[in-house]
């Protein structure tokens, strides 16, 4: 494209700036000759501001026609106060302009790309940049040139014309998507907004919903819901061992084996159609084992009500074979103290949450693992999973968000869902050890791309995110953030100019960062209509 196609045959010359005088890697300045221009600018938008920074300039080369952004403007008289305006220029006065490339578009081309090594030349014309190049810079930004349907507008770009954002799905989800923000920054309206255009539009998603806040956010008929502990239930038999370690909080490897030993205890008692402990104090120790070694892998079942009973009575201990060949079991108090801390937190997770109905084989409630394989087969339809009443507690979230990842990743042709997880943080670390929950969402952000499995995650602090996880995020929506090591956490994402500004976006503004975007920009988010229960009340 050349200069005067890309200003649809308006004069030139008339979006005149002056010439390059100074190249750098990262940027060049250009002195002004065009002082006209700069003083009267009537004819053009309220984005021009000849006395500021932030406005798009095209710079004329022998490579093509480059893109470049003003970031500092300098006037040359030693006192500024003696001009009245940028008019009153004596004729030793120069004015210089700092621009930083964005891009560049070949002569033959008919979009901007990325600059890579290609530099400007000393005297190169620049232009003011009419809103046509701002609009083709828009259309380059995404990598992806897969002819996919565009999601609508979720909301505008802060500078410039304050264009619509409208971006292929792909460009937001194939690297998965992190949504990062300070409480009352404006990140559950994002999600929300972005959520609503991906429902709106038939495409599948899987949203799991730690606080019921998205609860009546959509309608039955565009979304199938469930309440975990409510009327969606799960066996305790479809969770491994690993995933009751993590629900229970075991916080050392005895605790692990001790918790193993009473679900072993209770899947026997299941499989001989027993409904109560299997107590082992007084019994021949060879007879228990040989009991315990018939629970086949197929044995899975338990009564979990009975599961802090079971661990009292594994406090036994074998007994020096004397001559009277004593081979029982006998009451160990020891092992008893020592296990009193599981059965207590155990104790406690049936009490203050819905656990006990949550793991039951009730033929009236959904069946979570069955809605969710529904789910993943069947195209166009949506799922949402409310665990909120299921407690606030760290180890139920995490212990859910594994099941559910595991499951997912092992099954094949899956139509394509993204799987939205609010509060992300929620399951970061234990409150009793330093082990993360993250290894079923690690092995989804590794591998669930190849299989249709896209991430889109809220937290309020990255810090709280296990590094694997976040090492393989691709796309950020990054809201107001105000500690430093929050800041530093996304820095490798954003350039100098961004990172300047995470401390002072307002409600709603987000700088958008993506490998699949040319370069970051700023846009406010457009609130949608759907019902959300996320109001701060007031003093």
């Amino acid at each position: 494209m050349t200069l005067e196609e890309l200003y649809g045959g308006q004069n030139v010359e008339d979006y005149y700036i002056g010439k390059i005088t100074q190249v750098y890697r990262s940027c060049c300045v250009a002195q002004v000759d065009n002082v006209q221009l700069m003083a009267n600018r009537e004819k053009f938008s309220n984005s021009f501001l000849p006395n500021t920074i932030n406005y798009f300039v095209i710079i004329q080369s022998t490579l093509g026609l480059f893109l470049g952004e003003v970031f500092e403007n300098k006037a040359s008289r030693k006192s500024i106060f003696e001009m009245s305006s940028t008019a009153d220029q004596k004729s030793s006065d120069y004015q210089e302009l700092n621009i930083d490339t964005l891009a560049v578009m070949r002569p033959d081309g008919t979009q901007f790309n990325l600059a890579g090594f290609q530099t400007l030349g000393i005297l190169d014309k620049v232009y003011l940049a009419p809103d046509a190049a701002y609009q083709i810079f828009l259309h380059s930004l995404e990598f992806s040139h897969d002819p996919e349907e565009r999601l609508p507008s979720f909301a505008r770009y802060l500078n410039r014309t304050a264009a619509p954002v409208t971006l292929k799905p792909s460009t937001l989800f194939n690297r998965h998507l992190m949504c990062i923000g300070a409480t009352n920054s404006g990140k559950s309206t994002t999600a929300l907004s972005i959520l609503d255009k991906v429902v709106s539009t038939k495409r599948k998603a899987l949203i799991i919903d730690p606080t019921g806040e998205y609860r009546d956010a959509f309608a039955d008929d565009e979304i199938t819901k469930l309440t975990l502990g409510v009327d969606t239930t799960i066996s305790p038999g479809k969770v491994t061992m690993q995933e009751w370690e993590r629900l229970f909080e075991t916080t050392s490897n005895s605790q692990g084996a001790i918790l193993a030993e009473a679900i072993t205890s209770l899947r026997y008692m299941h499989k001989t159609g027993q409904d109560k402990c299997f107590y082992k104090v007084g019994e021949d120790i060879e007879e228990v084992q040989e009991a315990l070694a018939s629970v086949g892998a197929n044995d899975t079942e338990f009564d979990i009500s009975l599961l802090p009973e079971q661990i009292q009575a594994e406090s036994v201990s074998e007994p020096a074979r004397d001559d009277n060949y004593n081979f029982k079991y006998s009451y160990d108090m020891l092992k008893a103290n020592a296990n009193n801390p599981l059965i207590q937190k155990i104790q406690y997770q049936m009490t203050n949450t819905r656990l006990l109905k949550f793991f039951s084989n009730d033929p009236s409630m959904y069946n979570l693992l069955e809605a969710i394989d529904d789910f993943i087969h069947m195209p166009e339809v949506s799922l949402y999973i409310d665990t909120s009443m299921l407690g606030a507690a760290e180890g139920i979230g995490g212990m859910v968000i594994d099941l559910v990842c595991n499951f997912v990743i092992q099954q094949d042709n899956i139509c394509p869902f993204i799987f939205f997880i609010d509060e992300v943080h929620r399951y970061s670390k234990s409150q009793y050890s330093e082990r993360e929950f993250h290894g079923g969402l690690t092995l989804v952000a590794r591998e669930g791309r190849k299989k249709g499995i896209f991430l889109y995650l809220t937290t309020q602090n990255p810090k709280d995110v296990s590094p694997i996880l976040f090492g393989q995020i691709g796309t950020l929506l990054i809201h107001r953030l105000m500690l430093n090591d929050e800041i530093k956490a996304v820095e490798s994402h954003l350039d100098d100019y961004a990172i300047k500004h995470v401390r002072k976006l307002n409600q709603g503004e987000v700088i958008l960062t993506s490998v699949n975007l040319l370069h970051n920009v700023f846009i406010h988010v457009d609130k949608c209509e759907r019902i959300q229960h996320n109001q701060t009340p007031l003093l």
